[in-house]
């Protein structure tokens, strides 16, 4: 899953960033409105931490920009914390409201949430025949096995999961797995892949040729 930071705070900036990705998300950031709208309406991130007093364009208009073209899960994580705030925020089109100072473990639950809604499924595991994938945890278990997974792996298991039954694009698991600094993305995905069967099952996942891969468990 690939998640958009917008955070003028340098400290809490580089903070987000580590922790997101230290549980498997790829993590693109921006520092001022302006930057943030631009990279929020050309990627299609799984979510999207958006902090209100940004220089430039503030949060308010960032997200009812985004509003009039996109769908992207927002969550507002800001120190604007009254109740007035927060319903507009909430009324403009933001899917969850966090105020500063926050615990690390709720905006991670939070972000979890917002993503397993966006694909309509309320549980935090899901079940593909022996296989379940339990996105609160980050694991994939076999037979109630764990299966020692990359996070890189974990994250395209999850990804084909959410949108079990689906094909999936080779162009949409580049966008969603992988940030923008990644330099080579030629063969990456087939390596995954090759190494997600050697681990799960040979037909865990299946290739369409020239399309793309899906889970149809």
């Amino acid at each position: 899953m690939r998640i958009l930071v917008v955070e003028d705070e340098p400290e809490l900036l580089s903070a987000l960033e580590k922790a997101l990705r230290e549980d498997g998300y790829a993590v693109d950031s921006a520092t001022d409105g302006e930057a943030g709208l631009s990279k929020a309406m050309v990627w299609p991130y799984d979510a999207l931490v958006l902090d209100i007093m940004l220089p430039k364009l503030d949060g308010w208009e960032l997200l009812g920009r985004l509003r009039q073209k996109h769908k992207t899960p927002v969550l507002i994580l800001t120190a604007r914390d009254t109740v007035q705030d927060k319903v507009k925020g909430l009324d403009g089109g933001a899917d969850d409201y966090l105020a500063k100072p926050f615990h690390l473990t709720e905006l991670l639950a939070r972000l979890r949430a917002l993503i397993r809604r966006c694909h309509n499924i309320a549980d935090t595991v899901i079940t593909l025949g022996d296989v379940s994938v339990d996105t609160r945890a980050k694991q994939v278990l076999r037979n109630g096995e764990v299966v020692p997974l990359t996070a890189r792996e974990y994250a395209l298991v999850e990804l084909l999961a959410l949108r079990r039954g689906e094909l999936v694009t080779r162009s949409h698991i580049f966008d969603h797995i992988f940030d923008e600094n990644e330099d080579s993305l030629s063969n990456l995905i087939d390596v995954h892949v090759s190494n997600i069967r050697k681990k799960v099952g040979r037909d865990f996942i299946v290739t369409r040729r020239g399309q793309g891969y899906m889970i149809d468990a």
